[in-house]
């Protein structure tokens, strides 16, 4: 099985067998085997483990449990005992009758070690305290003290471990090794190497996860240092995962190094919408300024990686030609500044008055699931051929999908495309020229890129256009409406294995841009008469009251890692 391939690896059932431990005298059942996290087969639970399962904190750096077992940090030594057996090899007893425990001399990695039936875990005992102080001392010997300056203050678990676990005053009292502080991984990474624990995080991670076995160390001792493969830069579509696997401040992303400090940023659930995976993500903000893009754990999605391209994918908001302002047609014809309320009563005379047939609507299938819907309100009341833009790109076999568009299935399923997107964009090209159609809704796309030319949308009566940067379809406009990105609004997209995923808001729109949904809900309203709701929350529920696709369905109870839905 190819290594990018273990995101579809899922048990298809929970382990039927377990075995009790105890962890700090706290019995608790465990599953005797877990999934690898490489090819999903069974493996023996492991300490560190069985210690999730009973709720205790165990410290580790160098065990993910997405990454092969590597065991060389040390941090998660606990002390154990297993049943005592006697000369007949039957099981001790206690006079209580409790079974006889023999403590092991010696301490485990509580990663590595497989549990056994009736074994007991001791995480709390002075000999495991001393352990972990050892272990943090040996890590702090050549570490340089520039927490104030580093990127990962905050987030750094060696920080954390050392006010939690470490002790007070070094007594090393040599000088430190000094490695270089700014190393150029690739077109996304810094290293730091003074701040490499040589956990092994991220050498793992780009070998067995991403396929590409293009980091690892070189010389000995204090001297071990983090590189790429000579000639090679660490260069493919996920490095910057490393980045968020990275226990320390070693490793940093180009993009948001030294922009801003962590514990300044709100935290947003929302999605990725570079292709139609929908990988989970948390934007980070201030201020109405997104900073940066993380993944999101989603076992059903994207586990808890994304690729380097969408999570970059995220400059566009901040443009200074972003558009915000709405235009109409003025006492001149020409498109002129207009409030909301004028250019949306305006569009209702025009569309209330367009005879049936003449209408065509292109909505993008970057527009969420509820936007969508109420253009193909919009399109049915007017008779309107409607479509979509199909994006094809080039996909990978782990998280890239083909499908650029985040929400293709969205459009099929309101109606608003086919089966297969872009089959009528030829058709209203046509109409626009025999003159059969005279009213175009474009709302996200620039169709002069699609078929439909300046030359075309010039003899159009009307043009309405929705969008968020300036194009040239903007350009031809009657009337302009500036939307949102998806960070500024709510909604819900359907990813390429139909399953339907919501987003939060996370920044608020420039200018007087507005939510798709919000002003299209008014028009909708004031064109087809059918009454709507004036929140996300009631025109999702609408949406999957009217379209079996969505039955059953509700806001509430899509949760944060969504429901899939025949598409």
């Amino acid at each position: 099985m190819p290594r990018a391939a273990i995101l579809a690896v899922k048990p298809t059932s929970p382990p039927a067998e377990t075995l009790t431990v105890k962890v700090d005298g706290k019995s608790v059942a465990v599953p005797k085997t877990m999934p690898d996290p490489l090819t999903g087969k069974p493996i023996p639970t492991t300490m560190i483990q069985a210690c999730a399962f009973a709720t205790v904190d165990v410290p580790y750096y160098c065990y993910h449990p997405k990454l092969p077992v590597a065991g060389n940090c040390r941090m998660c030594l606990v002390e154990f005992g297993t049943p005592a057996m006697g000369p007949d090899r039957k099981p001790l007893t206690n006079p209580d009758g409790t079974p006889k425990i023999a403590k092991s001399p010696r301490p485990a990695i509580a990663c590595a070690t497989p549990v056994s039936p009736g074994m007991e875990i001791y995480t709390k005992t002075p000999g495991v305290l001393e352990m972990r102080k050892g272990v943090l001392e040996f890590l702090l010997i050549n570490h340089p003290l520039d927490c104030p300056i580093c990127d990962q203050a905050g987030e750094c678990k060696l920080q954390e471990y050392s006010f939690d676990h470490g002790q007070g005053a070094s007594r090393f009292a040599e000088v430190k090794v000094h490695k270089p502080k700014q190393v150029d991984l690739g077109p996304r990474i810094m290293l730091d190497d003074e701040r490499c624990i040589l956990c092994s995080r991220c050498i793992r991670f780009s070998k067995d996860i991403a396929g590409d076995d293009a980091l690892g160390f070189v010389s000995r001792g204090s001297h071990s240092t983090l590189t790429h493969y000579p000639g090679k830069p660490f260069a493919n579509n996920y490095t910057l995962n490393t980045v968020d696997i990275c226990p320390v401040g070693a490793l940093t992303s180009k993009d948001f190094r030294f922009q801003m400090r962590v514990w300044f940023l709100k935290e947003t659930k929302s999605l990725c919408t570079s292709c139609g995976t929908g990988c989970n993500i948390v934007v980070g903000s201030r201020e109405d300024k997104v900073y940066r893009y993380e993944p999101r754990q989603n076992e059903a999605v994207n586990s808890c990686w994304m690729c380097d391209a969408g999570r970059l994918n995220y400059k566009w908001i901040g443009r200074d030609d972003r558009l915000k302002q709405v235009l109409a047609p003025g006492s001149d014809g020409k498109p002129a500044p207009a409030a909301w309320s004028d250019a949306l009563s305006a569009l209702v005379r025009r569309l209330n008055s367009v005879p049936a047939g003449t209408v065509a609507v292109v909505a993008s299938a970057r527009q969420t699931t509820e936007e969508l819907y109420l253009l193909s309100k919009l399109g049915r009341k007017t008779g309107a051929l409607t479509d979509s833009v199909p994006r094809i790109g080039e996909g990978d076999h782990f998280l890239v999908n083909a499908d650029k568009n985040p929400n293709s299935n969205g459009a099929r399923l309101t109606g608003i495309a086919t089966a297969q997107l872009g089959v009528n964009l030829s058709k209203i090209a046509d109409g626009i020229r025999d003159g059969t159609i005279k009213t175009l809704i474009v709302f996200g796309e620039d169709v002069t890129r699609h078929g439909i030319g300046p030359e075309l949308l010039s003899r159009l009566d009307t043009l309405i256009v929705s969008d968020i940067l300036p194009n040239a379809t903007t350009a031809l406009a009657h009337f302009l409406l500036p939307g949102c990105a998806h960070v500024e609004k709510r909604g819900t997209f359907v990813n390429v294995k139909g399953r339907v995923q919501k987003f939060m808001k996370a920044v608020e729109p420039p200018g007087d841009a507005r939510p798709e949904w919000e002003f299209l809900h008014d028009l909708v309203f004031n064109v087809t008469g059918e009454n709507g709701f004036a929140t996300i929350e009631g025109l999702f529920n609408q949406m999957a009251a009217e379209l079996p696709a969505f039955a059953g369905l509700a806001w509430k109870n899509i949760g944060d890692e969504g429901v899939t839905v025949p598409n």
